[in-house]
């Protein structure tokens, strides 16, 4: 024989699409931003390598001329 339990129904909190959607945007924003801010700071420390310390690590003052001055939002 079977018994049927009654039990309070959970209190789900529903997030609205909307705030899902917008907290999606907000965190995406924010990763992009930082990611834009770790390039910045590579490249300020790229340009103060001298050339010697270019060649330690495989690259030309040209190449790294070329890195140091892309703009933050390229990769």
């Amino acid at each position: 024989m079977r018994s049927i339990v009654f039990s309070e129904p959970t209190l789900r909190l529903r997030r609205t699409p909307w705030r899902s959607s917008l907290q999606r945007t907000i965190d995406r924003a924010g990763a992009l931003i930082r990611e834009w801010r770790r390039r910045h700071r590579s490249r300020l420390e790229l340009a103060r390598f001298d050339a010697r310390m270019l060649r330690d690590i495989g690259i030309t003052p040209v190449d790294a001329w070329r890195e140091i001055n892309k703009p933050f939002w390229r990769a």
